[in-house]
């Protein structure tokens, strides 16, 4: 087999190798700040994930909707501390949730063998903590799927769309330089982390958060419809940047393709 000019592919987790839907993380958000007296919807609890779960918890309590609720319902402003008690409440429904989501998405063992095969190395960024990655990575290795190196929220002074985790993840595995390496991933920040390390960028439209269905719900809808949020989710990943956008990680392989002919002729991405 001719060796690849990838030196890696750094893979997301939920969305992107698991979890087609990207459902755990929506769950347990939404359970942890409906224990705490303020309902939260889909569409607020997926706005920005991918994030490092503090600040995706964060973020939520700056929402002016949630905001507003929780005054009304706690008599003061959010505070770092109720950042800190939720993100801790998170961390074991999330491991629950994610263990039970944790099926991979069709496609992801047999591309990332394929990479490995030819020399290609695998890492991951997720953001997810260690604690919420335990039974995920032996739940995927089980099934096929074994990163070399897996980075962790909370394991670099920032997470996403900063570009500390992915360049944690390429020292670790001694991948350079950024213009030999790609990012899949299925979320905006994700696509953003890649870009800031000089990667090439692949967004996955249907398998993660801008769809949100699993697979099963997403074959029956309508085709009308089926077509129009993949659509939808498509032009975000666009407008975040990403070179490609294809649906889900089993459609890989012509995009890696056609990125290893561009680095062959010393393309670098723009």
């Amino acid at each position: 087999m001719i060796r690849s000019p990838i030196q890696a592919v750094v893979f997301d987790w939920a969305g992107t190798m698991i979890d087609f839907g990207c459902r755990a993380p929506v769950v347990a958000l939404r359970e942890v700040f409906g224990q705490a007296g303020v309902e939260i919807s889909e569409v607020e609890a997926r706005t920005d994930m991918g994030r490092a779960k503090r600040d995706h918890v964060r973020a939520l309590l700056a929402m002016p909707r949630i905001a507003a609720l929780w005054t009304e319902r706690h008599g003061a402003a959010s505070a770092e501390d109720d950042v800190t008690r939720l993100h801790d409440a998170v961390e074991p429904k999330m491991r629950a949730a994610a263990r039970d989501c944790a099926r991979l998405i069709p496609g992801a063992a047999e591309i990332a063998a394929d990479l490995r095969a030819r020399g290609a190395k695998i890492g991951s960024t997720t953001g997810y903590t260690r604690p919420m990655m335990a039974d995920i990575l032996l739940l995927a290795a089980e099934q096929g799927y074994a990163p070399d190196v897996v980075v962790c929220a909370g394991e670099t002074a920032q997470g996403r769309p900063s570009p500390l985790m992915m360049w944690k993840a390429l020292v670790e595995l001694g991948a350079w330089p950024g213009r030999a390496c790609v990012k899949v991933d299925d979320a905006v920040v994700g696509i953003g982390e890649g870009l800031e390390v000089g990667a090439w960028t692949v967004g996955l439209s249907a398998s993660g958060n801008g769809v949100g269905l699993e697979q099963g719900a997403l074959a029956i809808l309508p085709a009308s419809e089926r077509t129009a949020r993949i659509a939808t989710s498509a032009d975000a990943l666009r407008d975040a940047g990403a070179h490609y956008v294809i649906e889900s990680v089993a459609d890989l392989r012509p995009v890696l393709a056609e990125i290893e002919a561009r680095i062959e002729r010393g393309e670098a991405p723009r």
